[in-house]
């Protein structure tokens, strides 16, 4: 059994310790066992890190239950991916509530080449799964991954349009992996399993509670590079995945519709407050994203020949600048990134030993 994986799945089932916790608790410490080695006092010195954070931790036991995680997921023939892990969606890292463990099954990782999100309301009408096969139909030359939530409506016409084009695609579920909801879309879901994946958060046998859905979706919007509205009423799961896109920095796209229809009433909404492109055609998309010219930025070039993120490759550009270290807030105001963005990447690249931090809030390369 790996011994840090389970640690690390530990951390994530004590109560009150959410992700950003347990990102600094491991920062600290300097590893996930560590965190529950590490003595009562060294622990409540670190910022955010209360008495009663360090009752949770010590007198936790959480241990047998990450073990019967692990064993699942090998009999489940799933992979447990933690915010460490290479493997873990590089996208995914850069949002500051990036989950710390994913569970997956299937044979696409969920960091695949371009990525785009297809969402839209459960009540789609027959124009909004025209227009899903459509776009689907349309993507197929930049062979793209399709990731979508398995719902009813514009999710699983998404997921099922991918397949029938041979595109890779991925449900991103308000449940454990072993509960597929709704049960009507096991078919589908078995089949994507060849063809793309299945994707929580959550552990095994998690019921799909409401208050989960919203949590799903800042993954779906977290782990692609541009997310398609489809259709959408003013209130819902799917512009609550736009505006969280919106947040991350991320492309949205939304396909307007017709001005009596309450299914494009949120699409509608979302390109008249400028917070999404109208989508008129793949070659909207395509400019806007870049992917017709085949250009790519400085800080693109690095990413691809260096496996960073472009907000990595450019923060560790400015570092090679200045060889004494930069402050976090001259960091931000020169890459224009948001503190909370800026913060978890940087925490990314201690990680994976390409950064230092220094007294005072200051960072430098390793």
């Amino acid at each position: 059994m790996d011994e840090q994986k389970l640690y690390q799945v530990a951390l994530s089932l004590i109560p009150g310790v959410g992700n950003f916790l347990t990102k600094t608790l491991i920062s600290y410490c300097g590893s996930a066992k560590a965190v529950f080695t590490s003595p009562r006092t060294k622990l409540a010195k670190i910022p955010g890190i209360g008495a009663k954070t360090v009752e949770s931790i010590a007198n936790s036991n959480v241990l047998k239950e990450a073990e019967k995680e692990l064993l699942l997921a090998e009999q489940n023939e799933a992979q447990l991916l933690a915010y460490t892990d290479k493997a873990y969606p590089a996208r995914l890292k850069q949002i500051p509530d990036a989950p710390n463990i994913l569970y997956f099954k299937g044979n696409t990782l969920p960091d695949a080449g371009k990525t785009v999100a297809i969402v839209g309301t459960r009540q789609a009408s027959a124009y909004g799964k025209q227009m899903t096969e459509q776009i689907i139909a349309d993507l197929l030359p930049y062979n793209p991954l399709i990731v979508s939530g398995l719902a009813y409506g514009i999710d699983i016409t998404a997921h099922r349009a991918a397949l029938r084009h041979g595109l890779p695609t991925i449900g991103v579920m308000a449940s454990g992996l072993n509960i597929i909801y709704p049960s009507a879309h096991k078919n589908t879901a078995r089949e994507m399993l060849s063809q793309g994946g299945l994707l929580t958060e959550n552990s095994f046998n998690t019921q799909p509670e409401a208050y989960k859905f919203p949590a799903r979706n800042r993954i779906i919007a977290g782990m692609a590079d541009v997310t398609i509205v489809i259709e959408a009423a003013e209130k819902g799961g799917a512009l609550i995945t736009a505006d969280i896109a919106h947040s991350y920095d991320r492309e949205v796209f939304a396909v307007p519709g017709n001005l009596t229809s309450p299914q494009s009433s949120g699409c509608n909404f979302l390109i008249k407050t400028s917070k999404a492109h109208m989508y008129t055609s793949v070659k909207d998309l395509a400019e806007v994203m870049n992917w017709d010219t085949g250009k790519a930025s400085l800080q693109q070039t690095l990413a691809l020949d260096f496996g960073l993120s472009t907000e990595e490759s450019l923060i560790i550009q400015l570092l090679k600048e200045h060889p004494a270290g930069l402050h976090i807030d001259e960091l931000s105001w020169r890459t224009q990134l948001p503190l909370s963005i800026l913060a978890s990447t940087l925490l990314n690249l201690e990680f994976s030993n390409k950064v230092r931090s220094l007294p005072g809030k200051k960072f430098a390369l390793k």
